[in-house]
């Protein structure tokens, strides 16, 4: 029988010898420390790869942590280290800029459908009666005020109020607008 090899190749070795008991830790602490860092990061398989990482440094420390009954504490703290140089890295990629990045919105509705929109609406407009037309159109049309139109108009702000509020209800009931709701 030959004797192990020396040198390098068995520099190492001591370093595996505590496999076994770093392997039943973590089978044994896996479900709280993954909580842990799960209440670091806003998702699952980050908080995953967090505590692989931490795990990994708790590993490579493992000999060298002397009391093993602080090991939850040991790789909590290794925990909060890697996140935070997460972040930190994290932070040197992002930076301000002038105007915010858009994001692809709805596409633009087809101007012809738009123009038999604004005809239907201006038909179901006409249809009105004459003091309901006036205020809708100050309104909404010209975008003034209640106080506003009434002043033009000679009336109570109580009198546009509910005379607007009649004539949306007609808009609303209009047989020509139910098709483009």
């Amino acid at each position: 029988m030959t004797p192990p090899p020396s040198g390098p190749v068995c520099a190492g070795a001591s370093q595996y010898a505590s496999y076994p008991t770093f392997s039943s830790y973590v089978r044994a602490r896996q479900p709280v420390l993954l909580r842990t860092a799960r209440s670091l990061t806003a998702n699952p398989c980050d908080a995953e790869d967090l505590l692989q990482m931490a795990l990994a440094k708790t590993f490579m420390a493992w000999e060298r942590i002397e009391d093993h009954r602080a090991l939850d504490g040991y790789v909590r703290r290794a925990l909060l280290n890697t996140r935070t140089s997460q972040w930190r890295k994290r932070k040197v990629d992002e930076f301000a800029c002038e105007e915010l990045p858009e994001p692809a919105g709805l596409p633009e509705p087809d101007p012809a459908e738009r123009q038999v929109l604004h005809d239907a609406m201006w038909r179901a407009v006409l249809r009105l009666p004459e003091r309901q037309r006036q205020m809708v159109v100050l309104r909404y049309y010209e975008d003034l005020s209640e106080a506003q139109t009434a002043e033009v108009l000679g009336v109570s702000v109580g009198t546009v109020k509910s005379a607007v509020s009649r004539a949306l209800g007609k808009l609303r009931e209009d047989p020509e607008l139910t098709p483009v709701r």
